[in-house]
């Protein structure tokens, strides 16, 4: 297939079920602006009342830095503004945003497959149009954080199939990286970033080094709050984030995650 032909999204398509998948946090999220008030207490108090299985409630606030300049000095001032509320389930690994711009949904590991994870995060993404009345979804977006260790740099080849490389000329060991790609999906109203960087061991001794291969797929253009029409989106959406990651990594990669637990 050349650059310029079409590609063809196919959610019949079926990729390997990891029993020990990578994924340290599955994202779904709204860009969709509130055009209804929200008010902080009553926010709070609909939000507790709604969902005691998400019991643990903390504000969120937007801070923003100014710098004025003067003819004999400087300054910064510092304005903080309340945007809505993140809420955590009682073993804290889903998380809901709530907030004047939208909303996100967030599991973290141990993922436990698309269709539970989807059905939650639209579920709570009705009761934030219900508060919001938002007219549109501005941007909806699905976002895959995978975490593969323990990870040599230099042998990055036995983990990515495009992998980075030292030139040539210049044979060096690769210690880290960081590389990203924003890819355009022709033919259809969609983006694909991905990154792939080097995760340092966080204290001697530990696992190491990991590989993270983080891949998000956003929409291009706004879409209409039709129930049919964020399935369908989402569908597609999982198609590519799932065909980018067992394009992107090895068959070393496949099998180390398919191996059962130590």
């Amino acid at each position: 297939m050349s650059l310029s032909d079409p590609l063809k999204i196919d959610p019949e398509e079926r990729f390997p079920r990891l029993a020990r998948a990578p994924i340290v946090e599955a994202v779904i999220h709204w860009q969709a602006r509130a055009e209804a008030a929200l008010d902080r207490e009553a926010l709070e108090a609909y939000l507790r009342e709604r969902l005691p299985e998400y019991p643990l409630l903390r504000p969120q606030h937007e801070v923003r830095l100014e710098h004025e300049l003067g003819p004999s000095a400087s300054a910064i001032r510092r304005s903080e503004s309340w945007q809505g509320f993140r809420l955590f389930s009682k073993d804290e690994r889903q998380v809901a945003q709530f907030t004047r711009n939208g909303f996100v949904f967030s599991r973290l590991a141990p993922y436990e497959g698309w269709d539970s994870f989807a059905e939650e995060a639209k579920r709570l993404y009705r009761i934030h149009a219900e508060i919001a009345k938002p007219s549109e979804i501005e941007r909806l977006g699905v976002r895959f954080i995978n975490r593969i260790v323990p990870f040599d740099p230099d042998s990055a080849a036995d983990y990515l199939t495009v992998p980075p490389s030292s030139p040539q000329a210049f044979r060096l060991p690769i210690r880290e990286f960081l590389h990203q790609s924003l890819f355009d999906v022709p033919n259809h109203p969609y983006n694909l970033n991905v990154v792939q960087t080097v995760q340092p061991a966080p204290m001697p001794h530990a696992e190491g080094m990991a590989l993270i291969l983080d891949i998000d797929v956003f929409t291009t253009k706004p879409l209409d709050l039709n129930e049919n029409t964020l399935d369908q989106g989402l569908t597609e959406m999982r198609w590519l984030k799932n065909k980018a990651f067992f394009t992107l990594v090895t068959d070393k990669v496949r099998e180390r995650c398919n191996r059962p637990e130590p």
